[in-house]
């Protein structure tokens, strides 16, 4: 009997998935690599399970790009339910404390959503995928176990009020990575003079990438059903596509071998230092790589193979 090859194929690219909510980011990252038998897949950034909308997958040669996409921006939209608090900070948690909700105005809504605009820094809250001596926080915080957190610096680019009545609001929230949606809304909820917690969180856009590009996991797998695993590649983005923010350079033959050798290049592009997308003479996608200030391009992320889409 022949061995089964458990390895996958060889793709390269992303797929938008927009993440139903009562599952875990691994938990998609596993079915799409299934469906796609894809012989590598890793996301960029978790979401929590309570959350849905836009969860790229990299694919193959495109993890290479996961941790740059983590570094992107992201935009939420949110509701917070006011008056209880829990320990998840969302209504996945256990309630800790419950009290009357002060009334507030629009316009006191308003002024406080002002003040939580811009760089400021974040406590990130116990129930979350950080670690401390190699132990994620909200596995300590099951056992009732709190942990001193360093805040870190974030910036809130937008908070755009979409609704409110007199227990919850609704918000529109652009942000950079770091952000935890649960305790700004927290925060937000203590400063009207109560409590809050998250009842639904949905990503909109991560790193670029909108829930107009994102398909279901029931798209995904009906694709697969009628029309067999390849159907699927049509719904892959292009890696090179990935990060359009960054220049790209394009390496003469000479250049391309030296660089899939591992070695700098001298270019002719002065007087500026950037991180790069990189081409060979081909017009092939190769990775990605730094320029220095002197014209020189060493490499960061080379792929094993080219785009494949």
């Amino acid at each position: 009997m022949a061995k089964r090859n458990k390895k996958g194929r060889d793709i390269t690219g992303i797929v938008i998935v927009d993440k139903p909510t009562g599952m875990s980011s691994n938990h998609v990252l596993q079915r799409v690599k299934r469906l796609y038998n894809a012989n590598k897949a890793g996301h960029t950034g978790s979401l929590d399970p309570l959350a849905t909308g836009v969860l790229p997958i990299c694919l193959g040669e495109a993890t290479k790009l996961s941790t740059y996409l983590l570094d992107a921006d992201k935009q939420y939209q949110v509701r917070c339910q006011l008056g209880i608090l829990t320990d998840s900070g969302d209504s996945d948690g256990a309630v800790i404390a419950q009290q009357d909700i002060p009334e507030f105005t629009a316009e006191q809504l308003q002024n406080i959503l002002l003040n939580f605009t811009g760089e400021q820094q974040q406590i990130p809250p116990m129930f979350s995928a950080l670690k401390h001596q190699g132990q994620p926080l909200y596995k300590l915080a099951r056992q009732g176990i709190e942990i001193e957190r360093k805040s870190r610096l974030i910036t809130i680019y937008s908070i755009e009020l979409l609704a409110y009545d007199i227990d919850s609001f609704t918000l529109q929230v652009a942000c950079s990575k770091g952000t935890y949606i649960r305790t700004l809304v927290q925060d937000i909820a203590a400063e009207l003079g109560g409590y809050g917690h998250v009842t639904m969180l949905r990503r909109t856009n991560a790193a670029g990438y909108t829930l107009e590009q994102a398909f279901s996991l029931d798209d995904l797998q009906h694709s697969v059903e009628v029309n067999g695993v390849e159907a699927l590649d049509a719904q892959l983005l292009p890696a090179h596509e990935a990060l359009p923010d960054w220049p790209l350079i394009k390496l003469d033959s000479v250049m391309s071998d030296d660089m899939r050798y591992g070695r700098a290049v001298k270019t002719d592009v002065l007087g500026k230092s950037a991180k790069i997308r990189l081409f060979d003479y081909q017009d092939q996608f190769i990775g990605l790589g730094e320029l220095a200030l002197d014209g020189t391009v060493s490499a960061k992320r080379l792929f094993v193979t080219g785009d494949a889409v």
